[in-house]
Formats: C-alpha cells, sequence, structure tokens
C-alpha cells in the first residue's frame, strides 16, 4: 500500500524519544511538530527523522481507506499496547 499521506501516522502514536521541535517526545493524539499543512514530514529524508517514523509502514489493515478510518485504528492500536497505568486512565485516546 502507497501512504495515503493523510497525517493519522503523525498524530495518533506516541514517540518515546525526543525528536527535532519535540524535545520531549511526541505524545499519542498530539500532531507532530514536524508535519505541515499539506500533512508533509518536514523531516522526511532526513538523517533527523525518527526512527519510529523510518520503520512506520502503511497497510490497509492499519490505514483502512480515510483519514477518520487510520486516525481511529491507530489510536486503538496506541492504546492497545500503552503501558497499564496509561490505559487505566484514559491516555492516548
Amino acid at each position: 500500500m502507497n501512504c495515503k499521506k493523510c497525517g493519522a501516522c503523525c498524530i495518533a502514536p506516541s514517540i518515546a524519544t525526543p525528536i527535532p521541535n519535540m524535545p520531549g517526545g511526541k505524545p499519542a493524539g498530539i500532531r507532530c511538530a514536524n508535519l505541515n499543512g499539506r500533512n508533509e514530514c518536514a523531516l522526511y529524508g532526513q538523517a533527523a527523522r525518527p526512527a519510529f517514523c523510518l520503520g512506520w509502514q502503511p497497510s490497509p489493515e492499519v490505514c483502512g481507506s480515510t483519514f477518520e478510518e487510520a486516525l481511529r485504528r491507530i489510536t486503538a492500536l496506541e492504546h492497545a499496547s500503552a503501558p497499564r497505568d496509561r490505559q487505566r486512565l484514559g491516555a492516548g485516546t
């Protein structure tokens, strides 16, 4: 599957490590500071692009067919993989 460039993968998941313009990492559900208004990553193709982002592979099962579907599915994956204390508090939803 080719990326739809909807930006859901740059919003829904958390990134625990510091990234450019987000020294504390990226919380789940927060738009990445490196995502521009056209949903393009300003770090794409650069050495500073986070390992998490480099490893992301779009798939129909995760991305669905719309931004809303992708955001919902990736948020569910984020919540399911969150530590139990975050799940109990409802963080990342």
